[in-house]
């Protein structure tokens, strides 16, 4: 699949962390963050990759991206 995941992103600035987060809504718990917006989002890529492979390790289903959802 390599950094073309197709989960969407919503990145927003924390002012209490002082960052850029970027969460993936389809994927629970799957978050990064950064001091940039790019950054941020580079880091959220990997952590897609990493919450996948965890998944496929432990036999647990992997959602299919459905594109932009309604409470983004």
């Amino acid at each position: 699949m390599g950094n073309e995941h197709r989960y969407e992103v919503i990145l927003y600035w924390s002012k209490p962390d002082q960052a850029y987060l970027a969460e993936v809504p389809e994927l629970p718990g799957c978050a990064a963050d950064g001091p940039t917006r790019q950054e941020a989002l580079a880091a959220v890529e990997v952590v897609i990759a990493e919450w996948i492979e965890t998944a496929k390790d432990l036999g647990r289903p992997i959602p299919e991206p459905r594109g932009r959802l309604m409470f983004a």
